[in-house]
């Protein structure tokens, strides 16, 4: 078995249009094949992960923001500066800083969860056309996780259909919670059915979780943290703290609901490295095991889920945090995230050049998202 080393010396646009995807232009594919450990680097100069002449990384945590979604955000007061000033030509100019050939665009939370059903489904068309008009506008360049008018089951499935059949897109993404419901909730049972009878990929993404209020976190239009601490809290924004956790509950929702097995056709991807998921293992499968009403899973069972997920590097790219995912899952499950526009694509190249080898990088920055997103097989 290969050996773990960590590094000592690491610092850490056009109109849409509808119709079926076309292919992209032939290029020569680099290899998936998984690894049974992944080898940590000792940390290279950083000129070594400085991204090369030709783009050729595949970023699937990156957003967008239609001007219909985010003038419903307004409405409802809470848009946030990175989403009103985003735009196809930031995005681009920061995919070519940090050698992205092509970003995988996804809506961040709160998504349409905020919207009632026919205003939900309204603008999630809207802003999945937005995406596939720039899918058209700029070949090879994006690509797309449709959004969902989630929590609205019936129009989720109706969305589905239109965004894989007409625009052809590259998968789903979804929130990780809708208000008081986790993905494994019974409730979103028949989106789950047909995610997994069509063997879609679905990218998630945290949201703020309603569980989680008056914490005495900053309101996430502020900055005034002296407010925050007034209450009695440690003045930390939701995405800090709340985000990473609430990914961990909808992985445990997926497997303690039987979620997960139930629908081994669905390709999930974990946003931020699967959030606090490696700090819970040894309790999702030794303490969650011994209750009565989880006797019928094994600790066996569980890393097997575990390990059959994909996780992207969004935030997380550093020694501390991939030192734990890569102890969980092999490099042919990490997948390459920028988490523009909140984080730039440049900071999470170097911040993964500094930590996994070259063999390595080639899975996370390309190979292993060409294996999962068959139209970028022969980008």
């Amino acid at each position: 078995m290969a050996r773990l080393t960590l590094p000592t010396n690491c610092h850490c646009c056009s109109l849409p249009r509808r119709g079926f995807l076309a292919a992209f232009g032939a290029g020569v594919a680099l290899g998936a094949t998984a690894f049974a450990t992944p080898v940590l680097a000792q940390a290279p100069a950083a000129s070594a992960s400085a991204p090369a002449a030709k783009p050729f990384r595949i970023d699937v945590h990156h957003h967008l923001a239609s001007p219909a979604w985010v003038a419903a955000l307004k409405r409802a007061r809470i848009d946030s500066p990175p989403v009103n000033n985003w735009t196809p030509e930031r995005s681009l100019a920061d995919m070519d800083r940090g050698g992205i050939a092509t970003a995988i665009l996804s809506v961040t939370q709160p998504a349409m969860s905020f919207l009632p059903a026919a205003e939900a489904a309204a603008i999630c068309r809207d802003s999945n056309e937005f995406g596939r008009g720039l899918m058209d506008a700029h070949p090879g360049r994006f690509g797309l996780f449709a959004v969902l008018p989630m929590p609205h089951v019936e129009q989720s499935l109706a969305e589905i259909a239109y965004a894989m059949d007409i625009l052809g897109a590259d998968g789903i993404g979804l929130l990780t919670s809708y208000g008081d419901k986790y993905l494994g909730d019974p409730a979103f049972a028949p989106v789950m059915a047909e995610l997994n009878r069509r063997k879609l990929t679905v990218y998630t993404h945290p949201a703020d979780p309603s569980c989680c209020v008056n914490l005495g976190h900053v309101p996430p239009s502020s900055a005034d943290y002296d407010s925050a601490r007034s209450l009695g809290g440690a003045g930390l924004t939701n995405s800090a703290v709340e985000y990473q956790t609430d990914t961990t509950r909808t992985i445990g929702s997926l497997i303690f609901t039987g979620t997960a097995a139930s629908t081994p056709d669905i390709n999930w991807i974990f946003s931020h490295g699967g959030g606090t998921v490696t700090s819970v293992t040894e309790r999702f499968t030794i303490q969650m095991l011994s209750t009565p009403q989880y006797k019928s899973f094994t600790a066996d069972g569980v890393y097997a889920q575990l390990k059959r997920f994909f996780y992207d590097t969004a935030q997380v790219a550093n020694p501390i945090a991939m030192g734990g995912l890569t102890k969980l899952v092999a490099s042919s499950q990490i997948l390459f995230g920028s988490d523009y526009p909140y984080r730039t694509s440049l900071e999470q190249t170097l911040g993964l050049g500094a930590v996994f080898g070259a063999d390595d990088l080639k899975l996370i920055e390309r190979g292993n998202a060409q294996r999962l997103l068959k139209r970028l097989a022969t980008l």
